[in-house]
């Protein structure tokens, strides 16, 4: 190496600032002092944060606790509107009864019965309900339930519902109950 090549580079390291020396710590600027004042803006920071969880926390906790309360209150109070109409059925059936011990005459006695189950029917309907027309379809394993099967009188009603042991029934279009039913082979 020559003189000229040695002044270069010491020329170079002074005006890059390179710190050769192996022995001098290369992170003086990390152990300097944090000013008090933003350690304090720091930490008062971090207080309003907490505080800011533990509200939302809080407020999160009630929000599902509420909305327990009054999903319960639904559930208890869910049919209530149903039993109120069938309350009116039901003072129906009471002046039945008593009309059914003050009379003889059977033919009266049924005229009212008939309209106590039509008023009964149509509140029903009223609500929903609608009952599954069974007789004579196909059995369908999605609506009936098979209770028994028997020899069919023609061929043409080989697998068809042939008599229902219990009707099934319909609440806004959806089944709630199967309809019970004797299946012909």
């Amino acid at each position: 190496m020559n003189d000229k090549e040695t002044v270069n580079t010491d020329a170079i390291d002074s005006e890059m600032n390179i710190n050769a020396d192996e022995n001098a710590g290369g992170t003086s600027h990390l152990n300097d002092s944090v000013e008090e004042g933003a350690t304090d803006k720091l930490e008062a920071e971090l207080a309003e944060q907490k505080d800011k969880y533990l509200r939302l926390m809080a407020e999160f906790d009630n929000f599902r606790r509420r909305t327990a309360k009054e999903r319960l209150e639904l559930i208890q109070t869910a049919g209530k509107d149903v039993i109120v109409s069938l309350l009116e059925v039901l003072d129906d059936v009471d002046r039945a009864e008593k009309q059914m011990a003050a009379s003889d005459d059977i033919a009266v006695q049924k005229e009212g019965i008939q309209l106590v189950f039509n008023k009964i029917r149509s509140t029903l309907q009223a609500k929903g309900v609608k009952a599954l027309e069974s007789i004579h379809t196909d059995f369908d394993v999605e609506k009936h339930e098979a209770i028994t099967e028997i020899p069919a009188p023609t061929e043409q009603l080989k697998g068809k519902v042939l008599d229902e042991v219990q009707k099934g029934y319909y609440l806004n279009d959806k089944l709630i109950r199967f309809a019970k039913v004797v299946v012909g082979n």
